[in-house]
């Protein structure tokens, strides 16, 4: 089928797939991606001029764009090419608190990436990864709270959680769970990944001790842009994974924060510097702005995971309040293994097939952006169908 809706022409996805899986890297918009490229020809056209007096105004400005988008003071945010590297940079600078007895709480859903960090930590000081058992399908955001809180303790030094998580698409109820860890003493991690840009967001009303986020998916900056939070008390333990020339710098015009974070080594910095057009780009499509926009997805997904959830007898497994712009189902008995595979060649449908626990093995993702209408998520619940069927019949 072809994709081409009224906001298509923004980007540059293949209009002959069903492309439903923003979620996983994003979608850059092509204005968005040309203002990136016209920063690329004005580094490349004087690069030292660029760097030495041109580029650091420009981060600023960005920094500062990005502050206000995510409620946060400037002072406090560093880039980072993705939230990964954020959960890294922060886990690395730590280690060296850790020892044996100590424990590292996190949850069943976090993503792998990141729980491979929190292992490697855990096996370089001899701490404890602890895992709270978080239910899914869900009844209510409270169970997220209780599951987490029954595996801390007096041990527990550092709890790595997901505002949005990437497996289940769920949005933690994560004010009230970074309150209740800082009650007892914990430090919060936040791997805010899928947060920017599809629920609004407060870092400082939120008050965890880290938060990192992708600018690459649900803000639709280019590929390469996020951002780490760091209020300042906890900055002094904070290093970047690469050393640079900000750990001697004799400047005191910069905090030492962003003189370590924003320069580690030559690189291409034009996606970060191209995330204030990202934000005003998508903030003008819909006469409500960013608002409208998350709404509007948000809609848009709860309608697809409806739709799919009475072609499929499939039980909603989570409440709306809990959903943003992804939405997760469990899949019925019966599919093809191969599904993904099938779905992307006989289909021509891109949508994520995610493995999981008891009592259900796999699950299906949607994502809704403002591209998405509603004719795709009916080609895909009739694929389903019509596979369903076919099995039940060979």
């Amino acid at each position: 089928m072809t994709n081409d809706t009224a906001w298509s022409k923004f980007w540059s996805l293949d209009p002959t797939v069903t492309f439903l899986n923003h979620g996983s890297f994003g979608a850059c918009p092509i204005p968005v991606l040309q203002v990136q490229q016209e920063l690329r020809d004005r580094l490349e056209r004087q690069p030292l001029h660029f760097f030495g007096r041109e580029w650091e105004g420009l981060l600023d400005q960005a920094r500062r764009e990005l502050a206000a988008f995510v409620g946060a003071d400037p002072e406090e945010l560093a880039f980072v090419p993705n939230a990964t590297t954020g959960v890294n940079t922060v886990l690395r600078s730590l280690l060296p608190q850790f020892g044996p007895g100590d424990e590292l709480l996190t949850t069943n859903h976090e993503y792998n990436a990141c729980r491979n960090g929190l292992n490697f930590v855990a096996e370089q000081t001899g701490a404890t990864v602890v895992v709270a058992e978080v239910p899914f399908p869900i009844a209510d955001p409270d169970q997220v709270v209780e599951a987490v809180l029954a595996r801390a303790s007096s041990r527990t030094r550092l709890a790595l959680v997901d505002h949005v998580s990437s497996q289940t698409a769920l949005i933690f109820p994560l004010a009230e769970l970074v309150g209740q860890l800082a009650d007892r003493g914990i430090p919060t991690l936040v791997d805010g990944a899928h947060a920017p840009g599809m629920i609004p967001l407060n870092l400082s009303a939120i008050g965890a001790a880290y938060y990192t986020g992708n600018c690459h998916k649900w803000l639709c900056a280019p590929k390469g842009a996020a951002f780490l939070y760091v209020p300042p008390d906890r900055q002094g333990t904070l290093r970047p994974l690469t050393i640079s020339h900000g750990a001697n710098s004799p400047r005191r015009d910069r905090s030492f924060f962003h003189l370590e974070f924003d320069w580690t080594g030559t690189g291409d910095p034009t996606a970060y510097l191209a995330v204030p057009e990202a934000i005003r780009f998508l903030g003008s499509l819909l006469p409500g702005g960013w608002p409208e926009l998350m709404a509007s997805n948000h809609d848009r997904v709860l309608q697809a995971r409806q739709l799919l959830s009475q072609t499929l007898s499939i039980p909603l497994p989570a409440p709306a309040e809990m959903i943003g712009a992804m939405a997760t189902l469990p899949l019925p008995e019966g599919l093809p293994e191969s599904l993904y595979e099938i779905l992307l060649e006989q289909f021509q449908i891109e949508v994520p097939i995610i493995p999981w626990t008891s009592p259900h093995s796999r699950l299906i993702r949607i994502s809704a952006q403002i591209y998405n209408q509603p004719n795709q998520y009916q080609h895909l619940a009739r694929s389903l169908l019509q596979l369903h069927q076919e099995r039940d019949f060979s």
